[in-house]
């Protein structure tokens, strides 16, 4: 992965963007502060629930991952890919019925109270397993959690829990919430303490205001020595993509992740002076563009039907032209750069028009007149700018085999309570996300019995008993090599029923000013801590 520097090219002077910065909030307009400084960033969305504990998604670990922390983080150089944060170490037993995790001591959280186990065991218990949707699969069989001090919790299982599959997950599933603030709320998913977040991290959650910006700022009590660097952090929303790039121009912005400034603007503002792009710091976040499917249609629970959309849609066309060649055709559930667990293995569907139409007369939906064979709701991903056109192009797709798809566009809130709440959607577009173990990422999306309202997970309500028995057996099986050829199973499964299409993968860009320092020092990085970014004059 690179980092690339840039030459010289004159800033934007647009009416639109002097007219962005005079309506800018006075707050994001000041000077920077004379210690650590003010970084501004991007943010194209703003989440419903705040709370990683609860909701595991990189739109809210962007925000949230500098206030709440995790047990461990993803690291380039750690031992097994991980480095600690409130555990200083962990353990699993031979058994798989038990780990062990020393905690950090002289942690407090951010009005005061100390940091104990009993937090890490009332996350664990009263969060992660029962609220969080990857949570809920990785502690599935968590029956306990005991704290012989403040400082040590001994996770147990009622069934072997392979610790790799543990391991894996700490940077995703276990986001630490203070039992104080949360004990005794009769609804935590509801509860207002998610979003006023009380963390230990570097920095505090200070303010947002909707629709403008969310204000992060120093935690000066933090753990690590001479740490945060910068003394506040402004998350500016900017739901139009396009923007980013001319803000970071015009130096209203200093960074922009997970690709915000659009593919199209990438080579001409690499020749920016003062502005670098970063390919690296998503290795740990592999997303996948997937087609959801409602299986309560009539139509869609007809297995000629999901394949003939498969067959309909042109991978290699969406790749080169809605991801201008940076993304790669998806095979399966798993994607190529996961080689411990990947297989090319598994039925594949070429774009074949004919082989398309051929299934549909077979299912029996001959076109009528006009010809239409039947009308569907298609409800695309409003968080990428790649999500909302392949959700123009698969209704033009859909179209070439007599399907007629309405594309009904939603805000990020509209659009998650109408597909993972509501299940009013026929088709839905999804970045689906790939983290290091399928049983934390892939598992969720096809898994049955998930209750309603649990975002980024099977809510199409895709039932297979079989499918659903190789979930659970690779959750418990301990032997490395036996796990991995579960999940081999797993995709060729998948492959074989499509209860979701998947179509291609990729990974994302950063661009900031090149005042920013550590950028991209993690494969998690643009939802870690942020703790030692830093601005030079």
């Amino acid at each position: 992965m690179i980092e690339r520097p840039v030459s010289r090219r004159a800033l934007l002077q647009s009416s639109a963007f002097l007219m962005a910065s005079t309506a800018m909030p006075s707050l994001l307009m000041a000077q920077e502060a004379a210690n650590g400084g003010r970084l501004i960033v991007a943010s194209d969305s703003e989440p419903r629930n705040l709370n990683p504990a609860i909701v595991a998604s990189n739109g809210v670990f962007f925000i949230s991952s500098k206030v709440i922390e995790p047990l461990a983080e993803a690291s380039f150089e750690g031992e097994n890919g991980l480095e600690p944060r409130l555990a200083i170490s962990w353990e699993g037993s031979d058994d798989g019925l038990s780990a062990t995790f020393k905690l950090r001591e002289g942690v407090t959280w951010h009005d005061g109270t100390p940091f104990t186990s009993a937090d890490v065991a009332f996350s664990a218990l009263e969060v992660w397993k029962p609220l969080q949707n990857l949570g809920r699969l990785v502690f599935e069989n968590l029956e306990a959690v005991e704290t012989p001090d403040d400082h040590t919790a001994i996770f147990k299982f009622s069934k072997p829990t392979p610790f790799q599959l543990i391991r894996n997950a700490l940077p995703v599933v276990s986001s630490v919430v203070a039992r104080h603030v949360f004990e005794g709320e009769a609804d935590i998913a509801a509860s207002p303490a998610n979003n006023r977040l009380v963390g230990t991290g570097p920095f505090k959650f200070t303010e947002h205001r909707p629709g403008e910006y969310y204000r992060l700022e120093r935690n000066e009590d933090y753990w690590a020595e001479g740490l945060p660097k910068v003394d506040e952090i402004i998350f500016r929303v900017l739901p139009d993509r396009a923007a980013a790039a001319g803000a970071l121009e015009a130096d209203e912005i200093q960074l922009a992740a997970f690709s915000q400034v659009p593919l199209t603007d990438l080579e001409r503002i690499s020749k920016v002076e003062g502005i670098k792009v970063y390919s690296k710091g998503y290795e740990g976040l592999t997303y996948q563009l997937a087609v959801d499917v409602n299986h309560r249609r009539k139509e869609l629970a007809d297995r000629k039907v999901r394949q003939a959309i498969a067959h309909a849609i042109d991978k290699d066309f969406v790749v080169k032209t809605i991801f201008l060649g940076y993304a790669a055709p998806s095979t399966g559930i798993i994607p190529k750069n996961a080689p411990e667990f990947y297989t090319a293995d598994v039925p594949t569907y070429d774009f074949d028009l004919d082989k398309a139409n051929a299934l549909l007369d077979e299912a029996g939906y001959a076109k009528d007149a006009n010809g239409i064979r039947f009308k569907l709701r298609l409800l695309p991903a409003p968080y990428f700018t790649e999500t909302r056109q392949f959700g123009d192009y698969l209704r033009q797709a859909l179209s070439s085999v007599g399907i007629d798809a309405t594309v009904v566009n939603n805000d990020s809130a509209a659009h998650q309570k109408a597909v993972y709440t509501d299940h009013d959607f026929d088709l839905a577009v999804a970045p689906t996300v790939y983290r290091n173990d399928p049983a934390i990422s892939t598992t969720i999306l096809v898994k049955s019995g998930t209750p309603a309202g649990v975002p980024f997970s099977n809510q199409g309500g895709y039932v297979n008993p079989r499918i659903d028995q190789l979930i659970e057996k690779a959750n418990e099986t301990m032997d490395v090599a036996e796990r991995t050829e579960l999940f081999k199973e797993f995709q060729r499964l998948v492959a074989e029923d499509l209860p979701l299409i998947n179509v291609a993968e990729w990974g994302f860009i950063t661009v900031a000013r090149d005042d920013v320092r550590n950028v991209s020092n993690n494969p998690r990085w643009a939802v870690s801590n942020w703790a030692d970014i830093a601005l030079t004059p």
